[in-house]
């Protein structure tokens, strides 16, 4: 298995390196030490596992894993480390393979491996949306992570308007542009809060605080407009759902 370790502090990357090193079938492709360099790294080395950090400055593991499982690759599989134990739940629900808890033990880790061996051989029928999904609703969002090949920018919630269902991708509305990102519309409600974000139609989900106007276009069919001008199909539940949540 190509092994790839990221960590942002040096000596866990060391213990890693040293432990990787004990296992004949462990051959290490390369470090990275931040989340950026992270998800280049997978795309120019391919590893077979990586060893992820959760807690990275600018980009952290769970937003790692959910650009790579939104690339066009297969996302490799992952066992995640951390000092923090509140983490366990949430990298599980992520498909990840296991879960080190630091410092950890060459026992705790030879399982560990164990495991991804295990994965590789069989994998799981997780498709990378599925994975995007869980990951999503596994951790609350405060921002979007964006990935445009090579770049990748952050999108803050109070600057999204709507999220547009096209297909396999979301066009996130906001102010000056519309944006696309490969995600369910289901998971991305999922994620957010629903006291700022609701789903008016099937297709559609709109922050509460930039609805203006509401119309009804017919018995069942209502038409919002947002801040910004932009006409966003209701349907009657959305419109029963808006109508409990603002003072239209």
């Amino acid at each position: 298995m190509r092994v790839l370790l990221i960590d942002d502090e040096d000596l866990p990357r060391q213990i890693l390196r040293e432990y990787c090193a004990a296992e004949p079938d462990l051959e290490l492709a390369g470090e990275a030490a931040d989340g950026f360099s992270a998800v280049r790294a997978v795309a120019e080395l391919r590893p077979d596992l990586i060893f992820l950090d959760v807690q990275m400055p600018k980009l952290d593991g769970f937003e790692v894993l959910q650009l790579l499982a939104s690339g066009p690759e297969p996302a490799p599989a992952v066992i995640f480390t951390t000092a923090f134990d509140d983490y366990a739940l949430r990298a599980f629900d992520a498909h990840a393979v296991d879960y080190l808890l630091k410092p950890f033990s060459r026992e705790r880790f030879t399982a560990a491996v164990g495991r991804a061996r295990q994965r590789l051989a069989a994998p799981a029928a997780a498709p990378p949306a599925a994975v995007a999904e869980a990951l999503a609703a596994a951790r609350p969002l405060t921002r979007l992570v964006l990935r445009d090949g090579a770049k990748i920018t952050f999108l803050p919630l109070a600057e999204l308007l709507a999220a547009e269902a096209q297909d396999d991708y979301l066009a996130l509305h906001t102010a000056a542009k519309t944006h696309l990102k490969k995600q369910t519309l289901a998971s991305l409600e999922a994620a957010l809060d629903p006291s700022r974000f609701v789903r008016v139609h099937r297709g559609w989900l709109v922050q509460l605080a930039a609805v203006t106007r509401l119309d009804r276009l017919g018995p069942d069919t209502f038409l919002a407009t947002l801040r910004n001008g932009l006409r966003v199909p209701v349907s009657r539940a959305g419109h029963a759902r808006l109508r409990q949540l603002l003072p239209l």
